[in-house]
C-alpha cells in the first residue's frame, strides 16, 4: 500500500490534477451497509481505481486553486503512525501530549511569546480564530459568560472589528460565539487590501461614542483572495490603547516567521494576543493540523476547563500530567496531529520549510511579471506573497475569465480559481505546492491566453 502511494506522488506530473467523477463512478459509493467481513486487498484495488484517481488535485504541481498545502512523505508516513498509535490526546499522562507541548515550544519561539503561552492542534484555522473569539469574549466579560451567556454583559453590546478582507470564518465565529455577525465591523482595506487604521480608529471612537463595546480585533496575516498582510504593529499600537484582544488570523501568512523573505512583513505578531494558521498549509503537513496559540494561557484555560467527576486529576497514575489540551479548547476527543509536525519539523527543519516559502513568494512575483509582460492579461491586485491575482483583457471579462478558469480545470494541466477582487472576476492563482515550478507557470500563462483569445474568436464569429 505505501509503494502504491509512493508511486502515485512520484508520477504525479503524469496524471490530471483533477479529473470530473463521471456517473456511474459516484453511483458506485451508494451502497448498504458492510455487515460481513471483506477481503483487504480487493477493498484496496478498490482504492486503487476508484478513489485514487478522483481527489482534489492539491498534490498536483499544476494545482494553484485554493490555500492548501500539498504534505510531503514524511507526513504521511508520521500519519501512518500515528493511526497504529490511537492516541486520545484530550488529557491524561502520556508522551503523545508531551509531544504537542513541545511543538508548542517550538511556536512560542517562533512567534516570540512567553513561556505562560498555550497552544492546541485543532482542525484548522477556521477553529482556531473561533477559540480567539471566545478568549477575546472571556477577557470582557470575566468567567460569569460560562453561566450567563451573554447577559453577563450588563447590557453594554460586544463590537469586534477586521478588514473587509477577512476570511468568512471570523463572522462565522462571531456567530457561534453568540455575538453575531453585526457585531463585527468590516474595515475598508486600502489599494493592497490591508485594513485602514484611519477608519478602524474612526469605527471605534463611533462606537465607543454610541455606547458600544469594543473588545476584538482581528488582524490578517496572509489574505485569502490577495495575499495582504496588515500592519501588525499598527493594530496591536491600535489594540492597546483601546484595550481590546488583538487576534492574528494567518492561517497561511504566519508561518512566513520561517524565512527572512517574509518575516519582517510579519513585525507586530509577535504582541498579538492569540495566533491562528495551519501547518497543512504552507508548513506542508498533511490535513488537518490547525492551530491556535495563545498569549494567556491561563485566560485560555478559564475559558474551556471544566470540573466534572470523570476529567479529574490525581497526583499519580494515568489521571496525572499537568497539561490536559481539553482545559484549553472545545475537544475532549483529540488525534495525534502533532506528530506528523514534529515528524516534518524534525526530518526537514524549519529552514526547509522557510526556503519552501520564499521560493513560492518567488513564484508569485515571477508570475506577476509574466503577466504584466503579457497585453492579453492585467493584474487585478497587486503580488504581496504567493497569490496572485489576474484576468484575460476582453469585452465581457467575467463570463469569459469563469469559462476559462472551468476549461482549465476540466484539462487537468494547470487548476487555478475565481475570485473577485473590486467586485469583478478574478483568476487566483495560489501558489502553495512545494512541487510547482517555473513549467507550472507558463503553461498558466499559456492556457488563459490560448482560451481566451478562442472564447472571443468565438463571440465574433
Amino acid at each position: 500500500m505505501l509503494d502504491d502511494l509512493f508511486d502515485h506522488l512520484e508520477h504525479l506530473r503524469d496524471q490530471p490534477v483533477w479529473r470530473p467523477i463521471p456517473a456511474e463512478m459516484r453511483a458506485r459509493r451508494r451502497t448498504d451497509l458492510p455487515t460481513a467481513p471483506g477481503a483487504l486487498a480487493e477493498v484496496h484495488e478498490t482504492f486503487l481505481g476508484e478513489v485514487l484517481p478522483y481527489l482534489g488535485g492539491n498534490l498536483h504541481p499544476g494545482f494553484m486553486g485554493w490555500v492548501q498545502g500539498a504534505g510531503t512523505p514524511v507526513g504521511m508516513l508520521a500519519e501512518m503512525l500515528a493511526g497504529g498509535l490511537n492516541a486520545n490526546c484530550g488529557g491524561r499522562d502520556h508522551m503523545p501530549i508531551a509531544v504537542e507541548q513541545e511543538v508548542t515550544g517550538w511556536a512560542r519561539q517562533m512567534f516570540g511569546f512567553p513561556p505562560e503561552a498555550a497552544g492546541l492542534f485543532v482542525t484548522g484555522a477556521s477553529m482556531a480564530n473561533f477559540i480567539g473569539v471566545l478568549g477575546a469574549r472571556q477577557k470582557a466579560l470575566g468567567a460569569a459568560v460560562r453561566d450567563k451567556g451573554l447577559a453577563a454583559s450588563g447590557g453594554g453590546e460586544l463590537v469586534a472589528y477586521a478588514s473587509a478582507g477577512a476570511h468568512n470564518c471570523v463572522p462565522r465565529a462571531m456567530e457561534m460565539a453568540g455575538l453575531g455577525r453585526e457585531a463585527l465591523r468590516l474595515i475598508p482595506v486600502d489599494d493592497h487590501h490591508r485594513i485602514r487604521l484611519d477608519a478602524l480608529r474612526e469605527r471605534l471612537a463611533a462606537d465607543r461614542a454610541a455606547g458600544l463595546r469594543p473588545f476584538l480585533i482581528v488582524g490578517n496575516a496572509g489574505t485569502v483572495d490577495a495575499g495582504a498582510i496588515d500592519d501588525l504593529t499598527g493594530l496591536a499600537d491600535i489594540a492597546a490603547a483601546e484595550d481590546c484582544w488583538l487576534h492574528i488570523d494567518g492561517a497561511y501568512g504566519a508561518l512566513g516567521m520561517l524565512t527572512p523573505a517574509v518575516a519582517p512583513k510579519l513585525v507586530g505578531i509577535e504582541r498579538a494576543d492569540s495566533i491562528a494558521f495551519d501547518f497543512h498549509k504552507w508548513g506542508q503537513a498533511p490535513y488537518d493540523a490547525g492551530y491556535i496559540l495563545a498569549r494567556d494561557g491561563a485566560r485560555l484555560r478559564e475559558t474551556f476547563a471544566a470540573d466534572v467527576h470523570y476529567l479529574a486529576r490525581e497526583h499519580r497514575g494515568l489521571a496525572g500530567g499537568d497539561f490536559w489540551p481539553c482545559d484549553y479548547g472545545p475537544d475532549l476527543s483529540r488525534g495525534f496531529r502533532a506528530l506528523k509536525v514534529w515528524f516534518t519539523l524534525k526530518v526537514l527543519g524549519a529552514d526547509a520549510i522557510g526556503a519552501s516559502i520564499a521560493r513560492s513568494c518567488a513564484l508569485g512575483r515571477a508570475l506577476g511579471e509574466q503577466i504584466a509582460a503579457s497585453p492579453a492579461l492585467e493584474l487585478m491586485a497587486p503580488v504581496q506573497l504567493n497569490i496572485v491575482c489576474f484576468r484575460y483583457r476582453c469585452a465581457d471579462p467575467d463570463r469569459i475569465n469563469t469559462d476559462i478558469v472551468a476549461d482549465l480545470q476540466e484539462a487537468g494541466r494547470v487548476a487555478p480559481s475565481l475570485t473577485r477582487i473590486g467586485g469583478q472576476i478574478a483568476i487566483r492563482a495560489a501558489l502553495f505546492n512545494h512541487r510547482t515550478d517555473a513549467r507550472d507557470l507558463d503553461a498558466l500563462v499559456r492556457s488563459v491566453v490560448a482560451l481566451g483569445d478562442a472564447a472571443v474568436r468565438s463571440s465574433a464569429a
